[in-house]
């Protein structure tokens, strides 16, 4: 579990970053964060990391208040891909790179290798095993970071701005992942500008605005609330635009092009 209790954040700058973010989300829940740039996003899920400390307020992650537990504890129970993976990329060499924190994490070698091979599996990377993280594309760098985390199995993943530099096909896949780990009662955390990517999804969305938690909830209930979205700069879902479109429309929004489409394929029947 992770909860804000008014939580504000001022940086060294005078800047304030987060103002007074009131905030539970609950082991195995599925949340969105989204809201315009410099809305929070980032600064609120570095604060689960504990990257950053509360300036007041206080974070706790599992029962721990991040004031007083060290990164390096938080981050077995906590996996971050960041917007940036350059930012998190060192090693000389993909496997290199994955296998890191699970030697650090104290996993066998064998689980190590296993860990590993799964991991370059799952996301298309097994060819650049031995070369440099430096050689691959933005969008094959996020899915290293993502693979890395993944590997030692933490019990919540956050992943921001996931989505940017993958094509359709590796978003699919990326939403199939999130899918696996809400299966398998991961708490998962993604923050995004990417709307209909995470529409499928179905998660719990958080609406954030100068800082603050504008809007809460789930996200056929939110994704229809156009004033919300509107002062947050956060873009209707297309589906949705659609289903309010309709004269006749069924009781919830359509959750994919499918859900539309059979829809759409039944009324022409009748």
């Amino acid at each position: 579990m992770i909860e804000f209790q008014g939580v504000t954040f001022v940086h060294q700058n005078g800047v304030k970053a987060l103002d007074g973010v009131t905030l539970k989300v609950e082991a195995g829940e599925t949340v969105a964060l989204v809201g315009e740039n410099g809305a929070g996003k980032t600064t609120l899920v570095k604060h689960v990391t504990g990257l950053l400390k509360p300036t007041t307020g206080k974070v706790i992650v599992d029962g721990h208040d991040t004031k007083q537990t060290s990164t390096a504890s938080l981050s077995r129970k906590v996996g971050v891909a960041f917007q940036n993976p350059d930012h998190q990329l060192f090693s000389e060499s993909v496997e290199e790179e994955m296998s890191f924190a699970l030697r650090n994490f104290g996993f066998s070698p064998e689980l190590v290798r296993k860990r590993v091979d799964w991991g370059l599996g799952l996301f298309g990377l097994d060819e650049y095993r031995k070369s440099s993280p430096l050689v691959l594309s933005g969008g094959e760098k996020k899915r290293l970071t993502l693979a890395c985390i993944l590997a030692w199995d933490p019990d919540v993943v956050i992943l921001d701005e996931p989505t940017v530099g993958q094509d359709s096909i590796q978003k699919e896949k990326l939403a199939g992942t999130i899918k696996m780990l809400r299966s398998a009662g991961k708490t998962v955390v993604v923050v995004s500008h990417d709307i209909e990517f995470l529409w499928p999804i179905q998660p719990r969305v958080v609406v954030m605005k100068s800082g603050r938690v504008v809007g809460d909830g789930p996200a056929a209930l939110v994704m229809q609330d156009e004033t919300l979205l509107a002062s947050a700069r956060v873009a209707q879902p297309q589906l949705v635009e659609l289903y309010r479109g309709l004269s006749e429309r069924p009781p919830g929004p359509f959750v994919d092009a499918l859900d539309a489409r059979r829809w759409f394929e039944e009324r022409m029947k009748r």
